[in-house]
């Protein structure tokens, strides 16, 4: 069953399922909130709602939270394909897939996530942001794990890094891997020396 829920994620598009409500938990805790509230955010920099107790709960200035979903990333939607296929790509959607996951089919997290970054690179013509992700993730609930949430974003700067990593470093990797290496350049031999007289 979730082999099939994992196809069906994979070839989603963005017209026919798009994320409606966020659904935040945390323990006992459950509160859903509209994708429109954080989009409303990322326009104007204020939280409306569950969003605003949400944020206050995890002690996040809503404007930090505005930039972060305003922030977008250039990604070669051919090569972030094929890096999602790797074992690196495996390896940072299972971490992320412990923050978003859908609602009723947490183990299809990683097709999901998958398939939002490639449909979300793609609408936005190379370029993916929190919002962009979310218009493009295949379920109409996505469940978010506030305690898991609030670990990456009071560590901003690492997810900077996590970016940089993820849209350079192995992406050069597989640039190297679709054509032989050219040889690297020797270094001319030195001229020879001719005894002084």
């Amino acid at each position: 069953m979730a082999a099939v829920l994992g196809l069906g994620l994979c070839w989603s598009t963005p017209a026919a399922i798009a994320t409606e409500n966020l659904v935040f938990t945390s323990g006992a805790f459950r509160r859903s909130i509209p994708v429109a509230d954080l989009e409303h955010l990322a326009t104007t920099g204020e939280a409306r709602g569950l969003l605003r107790d949400v944020l206050r709960l995890g002690r996040q200035n809503p404007e930090d939270v505005s930039k972060l979903l305003n922030e977008s990333v250039q990604l070669p939607i051919v090569l972030m394909s094929r890096l999602l296929n790797t074992r690196i790509g495996e390896a940072i959607l299972a971490r992320l897939a412990r923050v978003l996951f859908p609602l009723r089919a947490p183990e299809a997290g990683v097709p999901a996530l998958r398939s939002a970054m490639v449909l979300g690179t793609y609408e936005g013509k190379g370029s993916l942001s929190a919002i962009s992700f979310l218009r493009a993730y295949p379920t109409r609930e996505l469940e978010v794990s506030i305690p898991a949430l609030m670990s990456l974003l009071s560590k901003a700067s690492s997810i900077g890094e996590l970016v940089r990593f993820f849209s350079e470093s192995p992406l050069d990797g597989l640039r190297g891997n679709e054509s032989q290496a050219a040889p690297a350049p020797t270094s001319p031999a030195p001229a020879p020396t001719t005894p002084a007289p």
